[in-house]
């Protein structure tokens, strides 16, 4: 069987109610379609997006009927595995000649497990994608056996085969912009109301993969290797500007596990000052407490060529809970971040994860007010989650921790362990208490209303529109 034609899918899914209202752009697919497309230019490449089209199951089905391709790929994270799965499912339904391939960091991570437990899933691309498949695809063309190339899981003669692990791209550079030409009829739809308001135009840029540290609770630094891989700086620059004039892309959310604001700030900084899109994009960036502390300097510079959202995993705040998440950062630095960020007009949003093997009542109370006092924009907390392939899950899966076994529960808003003295219902009623605390406070909420903050204002009115409290309230 030969290749001729290649489609892309996002499924229909439900997206993590904490953020509110929004519709991502599907960031892996434009990646990975954007390389094919140049490594394979004789192949027919398509992307289906049903968030943007709102297709249902069942347009999905009649939507393979009518284009009839030979591979269906998709990719997503834990909590919206089964969607892959799904739409495997699907695509044997129509075709059972259809080659359906998943990937990303779930399917990357239990490639055994899923192989095992869902049959209509042929083959699964471990780790970096954009080479795997291109050469899977070639070998399927010239009739060369599959079983040669790198990265990849499937089942033959009922036994699970597992290819050598691909090594990573060096150079980030020689990737291809994102195809985002192949979205171009839906990307009026891509939108984050909360961040960025209904009608600004919500883009995802990629300017690093991988990460150095190694977060007990976290997926993608072992994903990528306990690395941490960049694009230089120009092509940075280039990608947003590309983004901006071509596609119209203002709100920019880059998903760099971690910004390294001593390598990367000045420079970015320096190229794009003299660009004309400075004016035009609000970038969203994800830092460590502590490179912020040790770069104020740098926030104020990049605050001036258009960055107006930094988000700090700040997570905790006991010494022996940092410890147990392997975070490597502190309190104090904490207190700092936020004051940079506030000081220099960034909107502060930080990130915190209570649900720890030592954590009891008492414990996560002084996590609350811990978090009213640091004073970020925006406080987001979330249920340690022990998703496949941390340290974490690991653990957890041994010592018997877990306690639901639901993936599509694994979206941090769940509680799905207890702790050494909480029951996991506890947890959820801790974690509805942590949103009720900062977010039920009438003053708080009358303030960032009518804040003179436009980005505080739209948070805080979509916050109450979405009704974010009574929907977690509903999950204990």
């Amino acid at each position: 069987m030969k290749a001729k034609k290649l489609l892309f899918v996002e499924p229909p899914r439900h997206y993590w109610f904490v953020m509110g209202e929004y519709c991502p752009p599907p960031t892996t697919l434009v990646i990975l379609a954007a390389y094919v497309e140049r490594e394979i230019p004789n192949l027919e490449i398509e992307i289906l997006d049903c968030q943007a089209e709102k297709m249902s199951w069942d347009g999905l089905e009649k939507y393979i009927e009518s284009t009839n391709p030979s591979i269906v790929l998709t990719s997503g994270f834990t909590c919206n595995a089964y969607t892959c799965v799904k739409t495997s499912e699907i695509a044997k339904k129509v075709n059972e000649d259809i080659i359906t391939i998943v990937g990303g960091i779930h399917f990357s991570s239990i490639p055994e497990e899923s192989l095992n437990d869902f049959p209509e899933i042929d083959y699964i691309i471990r780790g970096e994608g954009e080479q795997t498949l291109v050469e899977y695809i070639k070998s399927l063309n010239n009739g060369k056996k599959v079983d040669k190339v790198k990265g990849l899981s499937f089942k033959h003669k009922g036994k699970i085969i597992h290819t050598p692990p691909r090594p990573f791209i060096k150079n980030l550079d020689s990737l291809p912009y994102p195809a985002y030409h192949l979205i171009e009829d839906y990307i009026k739809e891509y939108h984050f109301s909360m961040m960025a308001g209904k009608n600004t135009r919500y883009m995802v840029l990629e300017g690093a993969r991988g990460c150095e540290y190694r977060c007990s609770f976290c997926t993608q630094w072992n994903h990528w290797g306990g690395m941490w891989r960049t694009k230089s700086i120009k092509r940075i620059a280039d990608e947003i500007e590309y983004l901006n004039e071509n596609f119209g892309g203002v709100f920019l959310w880059f998903t760099d596990d971690h910004t390294k604001l001593q390598v990367r700030g000045k420079k970015l900084y320096n190229e794009l000052k003299h660009r004309k899109c400075k004016e035009d994009v609000m970038l969203f960036f994800q830092a460590r407490t502590d490179d912020v502390v040790k770069h104020p300097d740098i926030i104020k510079k990049l605050r001036e060529v258009g960055t107006y959202w930094i988000m700090c995993g700040v997570e905790n705040h006991s010494k022996e809970i940092l410890e147990e998440y392997k975070k490597g950062t502190n309190t104090p630095d904490a207190y700092k971040a936020m004051k940079v960020l506030n000081e220099n007009d960034v909107f502060s949003h930080a990130m915190f994860v209570i649900g720890s093997r030592k954590d009891t009542h008492e414990s996560i109370e002084q996590l609350r007010q811990f978090s009213i006092d640091l004073r970020p924009d925006f406080a987001i907390y979330t249920a340690l989650t022990p998703f496949p392939g941390t340290i974490y899950f690991e653990t957890a899966k041994k010592k018997g921790w877990i306690d639901d076994l639901n993936y599509s529960n694994y979206d941090m808003a769940h509680a799905i362990m207890p702790t050494e003295t909480l029951t996991r219902k506890e947890v959820q009623e801790e974690l509805w208490k942590c949103y009720q605390n900062f977010y039920g406070s009438y003053r708080r909420n009358i303030a960032g209303i009518f804040s003179k903050n436009k980005l505080k204002r739209t948070l805080y009115r979509h916050m109450a529109g979405q009704h974010v409290l009574s929907k977690f309230r509903r999950l204990i």
